[in-house]
């Protein structure tokens, strides 16, 4: 019998023999020369792979802390989507923008103030990130007062637009350039929901006589609730005038009293569509970035912080907001309350 044997790895014409050569049969072999042995991993190879890996954790949570450290800056609270234009001259918030652009992350922790039942005014402690989208030299003449004309004191205007709510977590540290920043914990809604929804299927707590606590009962059920108050926004009001929803009724109020036209067609330019009423969370901080925008109309001036830092009674604000446009008297709508 004959055999016609291919080499991949040299150019070989064809042996004819009628048996195998031992001598040439590890010729296309190509781990012929390894031993069972050699293909073993040692003691020093597992040392070396548990040291990579380790290494490797290392810098992934390295780049994690990174990642989660934001500056700070203490300005004003702004909900998701809303857009901050302000002037500014302040040589270390200028550097701090520079610093920030520079390294491909333009990125802002935004914090805002509340005022304590003491009467004392204290930063928060959740705020937005924010996206700086315009950073220029300002065409305005600096403020009155101002002494000097170098290049380094020359306003700049700058555009914010608010993106992710973040919690700090720790404390704050002050950098040797001057600002301060801190760790901090992104939040996301859809995930908060999903946790409530856990929560739902969890036994409920009970007191000391078997009946569900009120807590237990209200954190149950606020994810159903807040979808069916969500549809409240949209949905046809009869006590509105002709029958428009609250969203519709408070666009036109609004564009009434606007501050300087078309600033309403322009906020909700800036806001996009509104989210869906699955999506309780997001669609209550859209409203809330409506009705108390930024610049202020002047009306729900408590709605910004407190949508920011409740939890679950955000989702539940469409009671302020109803009794907001009913109670409209020249623009001065009263809200006392964001839950109902």
């Amino acid at each position: 019998s004959s055999r016609c044997v291919p080499s991949s790895h040299r150019m070989l014409n064809c042996i004819f023999s009628s048996k195998v050569d031992t001598e040439n049969s590890n010729d296309f072999d190509d781990f012929a020369e390894f031993s069972s042995t050699q293909l073993a991993s040692s003691d020093e190879d597992v040392k070396d792979d548990s040291s990579f890996l380790s290494d490797l954790q290392s810098r992934v949570q390295e780049v994690e802390d990174k990642s989660n450290k934001l500056p700070l800056m203490i300005l004003d609270t702004m909900l998701p989507r809303q857009i901050l234009q302000i002037q500014i001259q302040h040589e270390t918030l200028k550097a701090l923008m520079k610093h920030r652009v520079s390294q491909e992350t333009p990125t802002l922790g935004m914090l805002g103030m509340a005022k304590l039942s003491t009467g004392q005014t204290v930063p928060l402690k959740t705020g937005v990130e924010v996206h700086i989208i315009q950073m220029e030299k300002s065409t305005d003449k600096p403020p009155t007062g101002t002494t000097s004309n170098t290049e380094s004191s020359e306003p700049w205007d700058v555009s914010l637009r608010a993106g992710r709510r973040f919690v700090i977590e720790g404390e704050v540290d002050k950098t040797e350039e001057g600002w301060t920043e801190a760790q901090v914990k992104f939040l996301d809604s859809q995930e908060e929901e999903e946790k409530e929804v856990q929560e739902f299927s969890k036994p409920s707590m009970v007191d000391a006589s078997g009946k569900p606590t009120e807590v237990s009962a209200g954190d149950r059920l606020s994810v159903a609730r807040a979808i069916s108050k969500s549809k409240q926004f949209t949905e046809p009001n009869m006590n509105m005038k002709n029958g428009a929803s609250l969203v519709d009724r408070w666009i036109e109020l609004a564009k009434e009293n606007e501050r300087q036209p078309g600033q309403i067609d322009a906020l909700l330019k800036q806001l996009g569509e509104m989210p869906p009423e699955y999506e309780p969370t997001e669609r209550a901080f859209w409203v809330g970035a409506l009705i108390n925008p930024l610049p202020s109309m002047g009306v729900a001036m408590e709605i910004r912080p407190a949508l920011l830092v409740s939890k679950k009674s955000r989702r539940e604000g469409s009671g302020c907001f109803g009794r907001s446009v009913e109670k409209h008297q020249a623009y001065g709508w009263e809200c006392t309350n964001v839950v109902v």
